[in-house]
């Protein structure tokens, strides 16, 4: 339904018409039409960031990025978006987001920088949290903002500018490992 006519055509009664259930039963489960919007944006989340593990930290952040991108970059990632931004900030719609995809990417943020800290493709002191809301924050911003493609190259594009300031190796040293 999301796919089909956005948030505005998302009812209870409508899901409940289309799972051929009563509306009780959905409201088990759920306890609006915005709750099921953001369940089926968790389930795509959940299948798109199913991602290999790569010896590279750095690739395995670019890979992320890229399956978080992915998610927002369809309809029903759109629709939840602009759900989420007309929603106030401590709504249980904003909140189910903020825990369960906001903190959950950011936690798997937070273990690549780490093993790339400790591979030493990432130098030791960076403020982590601050790298997160340098890394993820272009995402939202872009999605918000409609202003551009929310695709691999501008993803990929964001790593590598962060990984210009944030890298254990000068630019320099990086540089001349590509000639060798």
């Amino acid at each position: 339904m999301l796919e089909e006519g956005g948030i505005t055509a998302l009812t209870i009664e409508g899901i409940a018409a289309r799972a051929a259930v009563g509306k009780p039963t959905i409201y088990r489960e759920w306890p609006n039409a915005h709750a099921v919007a953001m369940a089926a944006l968790m389930s795509a989340d959940a299948a798109a960031t199913k991602i290999a593990s790569s010896p590279s930290a750095v690739t395995e952040l670019q890979r992320q990025l890229r399956a978080v991108a992915g998610v927002f970059a369809s309809r029903i990632g759109r629709q939840a978006a602009i759900m989420i931004a007309s929603a106030a900030g401590e709504t249980e719609l904003s909140k189910s987001f903020r825990n369960h995809f906001i903190l959950a990417r950011r936690a798997e943020g937070r273990d690549i920088i780490g093993r790339g800290i400790a591979q030493r493709e990432i130098r030791a002191g960076i403020d982590i949290e601050v790298l997160l809301d340098m890394i993820y924050g272009p995402i939202f911003y872009r999605l918000l903002m409609g202003h551009g493609a929310l695709d691999a190259e501008f993803t990929d594009a964001v790593v590598a500018h962060a990984m210009q300031g944030i890298s254990a190796r000068p630019a320099a040293a990086r540089g001349s490992q590509r000639r060798s």
